[in-house]
């Protein structure tokens, strides 16, 4: 006999949903209702849980970079060899790169550029989930260009400028509506990764 799925409580409710909506239609076009009405649950339990709609935001965006610290248990971390890990993340990176927008953009890149001279909690939490994120990735594209015979010092510059290609990407897809725009320029920083990393073939 199967057991039955863990229910969510609101406050994750919540929290799911400001991922879609928000990567839907923006912050300030998103209201505390509608997130109430995505999420099913009621204002009262809303503000139980958060005393405004900025900090649903904060929260909403350490979620998500908890979420995508997923990305580092995919099978990429695996490789013996730090190049070939960056190229798997880069990989990963684009082969998500489907569906309607709100699936597969990034909230933090979404709120950072809406909500940055407006909100210092939420340029603080969108600043600290993408340069986390790209601290990641900075010991093996450290070791990467090292291996190379390069000097590994640019490795957190690059981390960031992946990063940069990416959001980059998402905004790209969506003022044209074409995903492919996203997956083109993740195309060519994998050539320039692979370039420095003197992996050309």
């Amino acid at each position: 006999m199967t057991q039955p799925l863990p229910r969510k409580d609101a406050r994750l409710k919540l929290l799911d949903a400001a991922l879609t909506v928000i990567r839907r239609q923006g912050y300030a076009a998103t209201s505390v209702d509608e997130l109430c009405r995505a999420a099913g649950v009621t204002k009262g339990a809303f503000f139980h849980h958060f005393r405004s709609k900025e900090a649903l935001a904060v929260a909403a965006a350490a979620h998500f970079g908890a979420l995508a610290e997923g990305l580092f248990a995919a099978d990429w971390t695996t490789r013996a060899d730090p190049a070939e890990r960056v190229l798997g993340y880069v990989a990963l990176r684009r082969a998500i790169i489907d569906g309607p927008f709100e699936e597969f953009t990034c909230l933090l890149g979404t709120m950072a550029q809406e909500a940055y001279a407006s909100s210092e909690a939420i340029r603080a939490a969108c600043a600290e989930g993408i340069t986390g994120h790209a601290a990641r990735l900075e010991p093996d594209i450290r070791a990467a260009l090292e291996a190379a015979g390069r000097d590994g010092a640019e490795a957190g510059g690059l981390a960031l400028h992946v990063q940069a290609v990416l959001q980059g990407g998402f905004v790209l897809a969506k003022a044209t509506g074409d995903p492919e725009a996203a997956r083109r320029g993740v195309d060519h920083l994998a050539r320039y990764l692979r370039l420095l990393f003197r992996r050309e073939a």
